[in-house]
């Protein structure tokens, strides 16, 4: 019986110990994870730092025998808070990140954290309940053991050890393998059926809707009540950026300090709204501090984000002036962060508005975007040599149209990897014409293989709905659109490694 007693008050001491440092490291998210949780914002930072300090004394204190009752009392108590907090939440509905154990682990507290620490109560209310001299002290007993005895408890030890981590990775590998079975569901429903798969021409599928399509309209509540629709967003004549996310989403969460910046420097230039989901407590919890709470639209179940296709978080869309679908949708921070850079930065690449005024003062209409399947608008651009070039030049192979500017930031950061893409270009690789603004000079200083037009009054970029540089679409041998339109490195050089095997370079 001592024996079991000095394991479990090791146990419960290596939980709490991990615990306590693992939130120390990690102030701001305990200071989140107690907002989270319903602790006043003011107490918050206090709490943060007391209960991980709590923890670890709780850990020191069950080692020596002397103190190891009120060690397990402490333990006791700081469970059942615990046990308390959580099982609250559950009860209305909300699931707040854990931050059990800081950076090391953080999800959405469940019914498996609620009984994850109910056993680790009952462990010690069983030492509580032995009453003083609970077993024999750490030390004293580890001082006790032969040589062999102590070799045999270190190699228990570090077998426990690595079983733990073992189960630990297998337990998240199988969780995530889960979210990819749920989210490929998903996307199986979404087509029928059926994966999703390069069309005939070497289309390839880029996420969310094609640009140029209508926007799906909406009216979602705010967090104060108040019903908002897309015209309303529209109204103030910019962009609108949609933002999915969730307040149990962790990503979203790092990302809320990054959106209230983008509000408070872009307001002129972009409306952002937040379309988020669960109660309006749980977001207002999450936004307060980053001035937020007049962003944020709620949904009830999803009912908005799956006609744009945004199956993850964070997840984002632009949308025109207009109502018409602006880019790809992006998923993930980085490729949120590109494409609020796209929409902001970029229109002094690829306007979103001046383009389309440039339109408008000659007295032209402003060209509706090519969609997917329809003859690919014909480029009559000079290249840096002042020849025009056509795009039945290249009628025959696939092409890939690369919208650029060479004072775009992610141009330029994308530049080593496309002159190694043309160095040695893949097996079935389309031909690339880079369509740029700027002046010949800074267009040759680029140092680019591909031909390269210029298109100034971005007559070109508005015809084929590019809104932002770095941007592709493919065109087919038949000169038809053969993909919507890829925002960014990664998309782009994917669609850059797609196509029909060459018949010449």
């Amino acid at each position: 019986m001592d024996i079991a007693l000095l394991l479990v008050r090791l146990v419960l001491a290596g939980v709490f110990a991990v615990s306590g440092v693992a939130k120390l490291a990690d102030r701001a998210g305990s200071r989140q994870a107690m907002t989270d949780f319903g602790v006043p914002q003011s107490l918050a930072a206090p709490f943060g730092v007391l209960l991980p300090l709590a923890e670890l004394t709780v850990a020191i204190t069950l080692l020596p025998a002397v103190t190891a009752w009120w060690g397990a009392l402490g333990a006791l108590a700081l469970l059942l808070l615990f046990v308390a907090g959580i099982g609250a939440n559950l009860a209305r509905g909300r699931k707040p990140d854990c931050r059990c154990f800081g950076q090391l682990h953080s999800a959405p507290a469940g019914w498996s954290t609620l009984a994850r620490n109910a056993v680790l109560a009952a462990l010690a209310a069983f030492v509580v309940l032995r009453g003083y001299g609970a077993g024999p002290g750490a030390l004293s007993w580890l001082g006790g053991l032969s040589a062999a005895g102590l070799l045999g408890f270190l190699f228990g030890l570090v077998v426990l050890g690595l079983l733990g981590i073992q189960g630990w990775f297998l337990l998240h590998l199988l969780r995530q393998n889960g979210r990819l079975m749920v989210r490929l569901q998903a996307l199986e429903a979404r087509l029928g059926g059926s994966a999703p798969a390069p069309s005939g021409n070497g289309s390839q599928r880029v996420a969310g809707l094609p640009v140029g399509s209508a926007a799906p309209d909406f009216g979602l509540r705010n967090l104060r009540g108040e019903e908002v629709t897309l015209d309303d967003l529209r109204a103030a004549g910019e962009p609108v950026l949609l933002l999915f996310t969730s307040p149990d989403c962790g990503p979203c969460t790092e990302l809320l300090p990054e959106i209230g910046r983008w509000q408070e420097e872009h307001s002129e230039k972009l409306t952002i709204s937040v379309i988020s989901h669960l109660s309006a407590e749980e977001n207002r919890a999450k936004v307060a501090e980053h001035g937020l709470e007049g962003s944020v639209l709620l949904q009830e179940d999803w009912e908005v984000a799956e006609p744009y296709g945004a199956e993850a978080t964070p997840s984002a869309v632009l949308v025109r002036h207009d109502g018409t679908i602006g880019s790809p949708l992006a998923e993930g921070p980085d490729a949120v962060e590109d494409l609020v850079a796209h929409a902001v930065g970029g229109h002094a690449h690829l306007p979103m508005h001046q383009s389309n005024g440039a339109h408008a003062a000659h007295g032209e209409a402003v060209p509706a975007p090519a969609r997917l399947g329809e003859p690919a608008p014909e480029v009559g651009l000079q290249d840096l040599e002042g020849r025009v070039v056509s795009l039945e030049e290249f009628r025959g192979e696939e092409t890939l149209l690369l919208f650029w500017s060479p004072s775009c930031g992610h141009c330029q950061n994308m530049l080593p990897d496309l002159k190694e893409w043309e160095a040695n270009p893949p097996r079935g690789a389309p031909e690339l014409v880079v369509v740029s603004d700027g002046t010949v000079e800074d267009n040759r200083e680029q140092g680019l293989r591909s031909p390269v037009v210029l298109d100034e009054g971005y007559r070109v970029s508005d015809a084929f709905g590019a809104q932002g540089t770095p941007s592709a679409v493919l065109v087919d041998a038949e000169g038809r659109i053969a993909s919507t339109v890829a925002g960014g490195a990664p998309a782009i050089l994917q669609l850059a490694g797609a196509g029909r095997p060459r018949t010449r370079r």
